[in-house]
């Protein structure tokens, strides 16, 4: 667009420049480009020093300790010596720890199973209520999910207290006399199963709020088109609902594994891995090595076993889940 001055008009000022340097944009304070030179990476060092010694160091400190004869005589004096990949034999030809590794597998299937299935049932529920009913429901599960760990496990031990807990005195009143101070945590069946509900009823919140977020942009009218066609409710699931929320379900199903498959402070609290080795998997298991026996060479190496395995794991799930992804398109 052109710009027409009037006849005998004093032409027009200039504009003022920025004092003290350029006035082109995109300079910083040195006069160079802003993010260019080392600033950027100054700001975020002391975050990458932090995470570094706060979660490498003590995986490459483990790693050297499950390479070594380290017991208490070394930790005291310091002078372990390497034993290359001995301990990680012992480890692996015994037979009490494949037992563990059996029990752990059990554990964490059993757990994300019923976690997945009561999330999912929790969050369609949710997303079924109206305004009052969510926010009351919503907010019993948050709260459920910020209650303390050690204070839930605690809990749970006085509901299933042989003498005082009130789980006997209800089915006592219910006609099961059998119950009259029964020691649920004296029975390997019993103390494992409490373990499931405590674990489960600890992680459903988690799940079923994030599964709600992601039901929440699924699109009404895809519901009302299926419903249209004659689509019954779970055809509707099934070809709408579930494909739509498949990569949130999927990093809920991810993080489950990793959280039971490490759980660890439930059982130390509730039953220390007993009756016997009844509710011991790896994580207690690598701690009662180390701990109990003073053997730290054998408890890093089962340490490593048991970061290996979940690696594992999670590799070969989402291997299965990104081939069938490359089938469906």
């Amino acid at each position: 667009m052109t710009v027409v001055r009037e006849a005998g008009a004093p032409p027009a000022a200039p504009l003022p420049r920025p004092a003290g340097g350029s006035a082109r944009p995109g300079r910083g304070v040195g006069g160079g480009p802003v993010g260019s030179g080392v600033w950027p990476y100054l700001l975020i060092a002391p975050a990458i020093l932090g995470m570094l010694y706060l979660l490498a160091y003590p995986l490459v400190r483990t790693v050297v300790i499950s390479l070594q004869d380290f017991q208490l005589r070394q930790l005291i004096q310091g002078d372990a010596r390497f034993v290359g990949l001995r301990n990680y034999e012992t480890l692996l030809t015994d037979a009490q720890f494949w037992q563990v590794v059996r029990r752990t597998f059990l554990f964490m299937a059993v757990n994300v199973s019923l976690i997945m299935l009561l999330a999912t049932l929790v969050a369609l529920v949710i997303e079924r209520l109206g305004r009052v009913g969510r926010i009351a429901v919503l907010s019993a599960l948050v709260l459920t999910w910020a209650m303390p760990v050690i204070a839930a496990t605690t809990v749970f031990q006085w509901l299933f207290h042989s003498e005082f807990g009130i789980v006997n005195w209800a089915l006592q009143q219910l006609g099961f006399t059998s119950f009259d101070r029964y020691p649920w945590f004296a029975h390997g069946t019993a103390a494992f199963t409490i373990l499931v509900v405590l674990i489960v009823w600890q992680s459903v919140p988690f799940a079923a709020i994030t599964l709600y977020s992601a039901l929440v942009i699924v699109p009404t009218e895809l519901y009302e088109s299926a419903r249209i066609d004659g689509a019954s409710a779970r055809r509707i699931f099934r070809a709408i609902t579930f494909p739509i929320i498949r990569p949130i379900f999927m990093l809920v199903f991810s993080l489950e594994v990793i959280w039971t498959f490490k759980a660890f402070v439930q059982i130390w609290v509730m039953t220390n891995g007993g009756p016997g080795d009844a509710t011991t998997i790896l994580p207690v298991y690598a701690v009662q090595t180390a701990l109990s026996s003073q053997r730290y060479d054998l408890g890093s190496a089962a340490s490593m076993v048991t970061v290996l395995m979940l690696a594992g794991v999670l590799v070969f799930y989402f291997r299965q889940m990104f081939r069938q992804e490359g089938e469906a398109l």
